[in-house]
């Protein structure tokens, strides 16, 4: 068996000693910060808001109701229509209120003829007395029938005045009657688009008792978002304060808007609007506590009919922004803010750990403005210290 040459035994001695190196050289250079989970300092716009969901309504409607009873005769309009300010809308069948009028102004017609011949009657008492007066200055005449003469002449007078009134009176509910035929053809109260139609031909409306609704008539623009602002957030809105939502079908659109109203009190629960006891904040009937909403009003345009009555928002109240600025992840910052102030570790790019004091700014709850202490492209430690992750 031949020995292995010089050449060779150096060959396989170098190749068992350079693990060994490589594993002390390990063991001696620091592991650098690929073993930590760390995220970068960068720039970016921040903003601090408040969300809220919400819901699109009309700025301005009106409700049109009937104020005349009888059967629709006919519905001139369709939700969707827009309408014009006086266009008419419904018919009512007219009969009844023309029979009233009709019988109005008969009746009136009535009382002038009986005050026609009241006044004649009035015209030959004022001669009776007349004579008897004159007979009574020649001793022709008992005094008696001078005092009836009188009292005939009063009596006429005075059914004169009550018959003017029976006309005062009857011509007054002539003109209501005329209001009531009037009440049979119903004008739009104001421009706008039908948004909802609640009857239709043939259906009879009595309207004695309230006023029946027809149709809703609305302006779609300008529009109202109601959010619903929960009780822990609602002391950072305030009136006037910018705020944008975005609806579901809107994609990445943005509408922009401010403040209009806070409702002071929150909706009433239903379980409770008939019970003597209980404020809008108790909790609910079974027993579990209730999230308090307040509702906040904020007005935008429509020119292009892109919002719709009842659609979902999300709402952003926006207290305070900056842009361009450092940020960093909420998650990367340790302690409780004291005067703007939390700590954060830092990794050099040999691994080496340094705990620096950070200034913050306004934060939108995931991220957090560095006003000072740190440096664009800065790595800070998110995860434990020992690079495991666990």
């Amino acid at each position: 068996m031949k020995r292995p040459r010089p050449a060779r035994r150096a060959l396989l001695a170098s190749l068992c000693v350079i693990p060994v190196i490589a594993v002390a050289a390990w063991q001696v250079m620091p592991p650098g910060r690929d073993k930590f989970a760390t995220v970068q300092v960068s720039r970016g716009d921040i903003e601090s808001s408040v969300t809220a969901l919400g819901t699109l309504q009309p700025r301005r409607y009106v409700d049109v109701g009937a104020q005349a009873s009888g059967q629709i005769r006919k519905i001139h309009v369709e939700v969707g229509d827009v309408v014009k300010e006086g266009q008419l809308l419904v018919e009512i069948d007219p009969s009844t209120q023309k029979a009233k009028l009709d019988a109005g102004q008969f009746s009136i017609e009535n009382l002038k003829a009986q005050l026609q011949e009241q006044q004649a009657q009035h015209e030959l008492a004022k001669q009776k007395y007349q004579r008897q007066q004159n007979l009574a200055a020649g001793g022709a005449t008992r005094e008696e029938d001078v005092q009836t003469a009188r009292a005939e002449l009063k009596a006429t007078q005075a059914r004169i005045d009550m018959f003017r009134a029976q006309i005062r009176q009857a011509e007054a509910s002539l003109r209501s009657d005329q209001a009531e035929l009037g009440y049979t053809r119903i004008y739009a109260p104001m421009a706008g688009t039908v948004v909802a139609l609640d009857a239709r031909e043939g259906q009879t409306l009595n309207a004695q008792q309230q006023t029946p609704l027809i149709l809703r008539i609305a302006k779609l623009s300008p529009m109202t978002v109601w959010a619903e602002v929960s009780e822990a957030d609602i002391g950072h809105v305030k009136p006037g304060m910018t705020a944008y939502f975005t609806t579901l079908s809107g994609g990445n659109r943005r509408w922009s808007s401010t403040v209009r109203q806070i409702l002071p009190v929150p909706p009433k629960p239903l379980d409770q609007t008939s019970q003597g006891g209980g404020s809008p904040a108790s909790s609910s009937k079974s027993g579990s506590a209730r999230v308090v909403l307040y509702t906040v009003l904020l007005d935008v345009d429509n020119a292009d009919n892109a919002l719709m009555a009842e659609m979902t928002t999300q709402v952003f109240f926006v207290a305070n922004q900056a842009k361009n600025v450092l940020t960093a992840p909420v998650a990367a910052l340790q302690g409780t803010a004291v005067a703007d102030r939390q700590t954060a570790q830092v990794i050099a790019a040999n691994g080496d750990i340094q705990s620096r004091e950070v200034q913050t700014g306004i934060s939108d709850r995931l991220k957090v403005q560095i006003v000072e202490g740190l440096s664009e492209g800065d790595h800070l430690l998110i995860g434990p210290a020992d690079g495991s992750g666990g």
